[in-house]
């Protein structure tokens, strides 16, 4: 997948004119972009349309529109869309309460490096998490990671020839799996072309 270029992004005064449009078009794209891992932990895969979202989003807020700040909003956002042989998400540990969520992010120490994805038939993939910074200290993990899922080319020929999807978690003190439904199973192989 191509990374987003300057050119290619709305000026704040167009943005603001097609933004309801746009925020329509991105809740139902991001429908089918999201994976539950247990009742917690949830994997919202990125492509280039959320990055260009994200992007969009962070100038309008911050009212950015000079080209050197542009360009630190992509050099920060770009390296979250996929490179064609891998899966790329922002994975969220949420919970309502603010200390059941604390006690939960000092209990899962480390969780994001025990999260995986496997096609069925070949071994589990397990993440690599937060390449930008570390996220989690000796007291806590982060409630916000992100995540990279490498697929060698035969797991991504098999996902495309109908196999199974699933994502997990491996930590004592969270052990889920989840199978990946057909429609997000089809959005997800968009992002290895």
């Amino acid at each position: 997948m191509d990374k987003l270029d300057r050119n290619e992004l709305l000026s704040l005064e167009r943005y603001a004119e097609l933004r309801a449009e746009f925020r329509d078009r991105m809740l139902k794209h991001k429908r089918h972009r999201r994976v539950s891992v247990g009742p917690h932990l949830h994997l919202y895969f990125e492509d280039r349309l959320t990055i260009q979202y994200q992007v969009q989003e962070m100038l309008r807020i911050e009212k950015i529109f000079e080209a050197s700040a542009i360009k630190v909003e992509l050099d920060t956002y770009n390296p979250l869309i996929p490179d064609g042989c891998n899966l790329k998400a922002t994975a969220m540990l949420e919970y309502q309460s603010v200390d059941t969520r604390r006690q939960q992010l000092a209990l899962l120490r480390g969780i994001e490096d025990l999260v995986w994805a496997q096609v069925n038939g070949f071994e589990r993939i397990h993440a690599i998490a937060n390449e930008d910074l570390q996220r989690s200290n000796a007291e806590k993990t982060s409630a916000v990671h992100f995540m990279r899922f490498e697929f060698a080319a035969d797991m991504v020929n098999a996902l495309r020839s109908g196999a199974d999807l699933t994502f997990g978690c491996n930590h004592e003190s969270y052990l889920y799996t989840a199978e990946v439904e057909a429609a997000v199973r089809a959005a997800l192989l968009a992002d290895f072309d």
